[in-house]
């Protein structure tokens, strides 16, 4: 009776040793997630009493730490970048305003000469037209940022697009003197995309390759193991790995003076676009020469 007795007060002791550790621990938990909760810490929360319970609740409250922290950080960079979307647009929006506000002053003057009164004309309809496109192109971005933009996914002979897009930029190749390098395989390369979102995805590459190239562009379509293969490349004279980190960015410009033709808006559209369709858009810096490629896994 009496070995019955010192088991039992054993087994007691031990139960309320381990229950003063616990609730020891708990409170230590508490006190860690209330500093971390006020700023005046940002260590995860540690343990000394080992229990696997305890280590599993602890290890469940880090991981929503780290998912809290993520989040926070998402939603910073995403302020930032709404911010910084917000002043480029401003700025793009008011630099044609201011134009043809001005140039409409001056064209109420019935002082000006028939031949002023046409070029002033012309530099308002220029004004305008860009701010058209600015305007058509975010709104565009906009649409397809949104979750449920729908995309037509069918068979694609993906060679015959490319030669139908590129004969269209037949005048602006000219324009820019420009003899691109054009690589495109006779038999069909079939890709399942939507025809349409290819094309934009195209021409806004093939836009960008001639408004920034310095001398020449390459068209090159090729099949490999795991992907179809499209990189549009152009020669560059300004251009650092910072451009190249950002240039998928809303309104981004290399040209930081933003006094180009471009809205900064037709690569991230490409980039969505191609994101729709499960593909890709990266972008590479090699010396003086700046390769889009477009990935179709298959």
């Amino acid at each position: 009776m009496l070995y019955v007795t010192i088991l039992v007060i054993i087994a007691l002791g031990y139960v309320l040793t381990r229950l003063y550790f616990l609730q020891k621990e708990i409170k230590r938990a508490t006190r860690q997630l209330s500093d971390l909760n006020k700023d005046i810490t940002d260590k995860k929360v540690d343990i000394r009493f080992f229990d696997r319970d305890i280590e599993k609740l602890a290890k469940e409250i880090n991981n929503q730490i780290d998912l809290t922290k993520k989040a926070k950080a998402e939603k910073s960079l995403t302020e930032n970048e709404l911010k910084q979307a917000i002043s480029y647009i401003s700025h793009d929006i008011r630099t044609p305003m201011t134009s043809i506000l001005g140039y409409m002053q001056l064209l109420e003057s019935d002082e000006i000469t028939p031949e002023i009164r046409k070029e002033y004309t012309s530099i308002v309809k220029n004004s305008a037209g860009r701010l058209k496109v600015l305007l058509e192109d975010f709104f565009e971005l906009s649409i397809i940022a949104q979750a449920d933009y729908p995309v037509k996914i069918e068979v694609i002979k993906l060679n015959h697009l490319i030669v139908e897009v590129l004969v269209a930029f037949y005048e602006e190749f000219n324009k820019g003197n420009i003899e691109p390098t054009i690589t495109i395989p006779d038999h069909d390369i079939i890709i399942t995309a939507d025809p349409s979102a290819v094309k934009r995805v195209i021409e806004n590459l093939v836009v960008n390759a001639i408004r920034h190239s310095s001398e020449h562009v390459t068209i090159q379509l090729e099949k490999l193991n795991t992907s179809i293969l499209l990189t549009i490349s152009n020669s560059v004279t300004q251009l650092s790995e910072q451009d190249l980190h950002h240039m998928f960015d809303r309104f981004y410009k290399a040209d930081q003076t933003r006094t180009g033709k471009g809205t900064g808006l037709g690569l991230p559209i490409a980039k969505s676009l191609m994101g729709k369709m499960n593909g890709n858009l990266t972008a590479e810096l090699i010396e003086n020469q700046l390769f889009m490629k477009c990935e179709w896994k298959y």
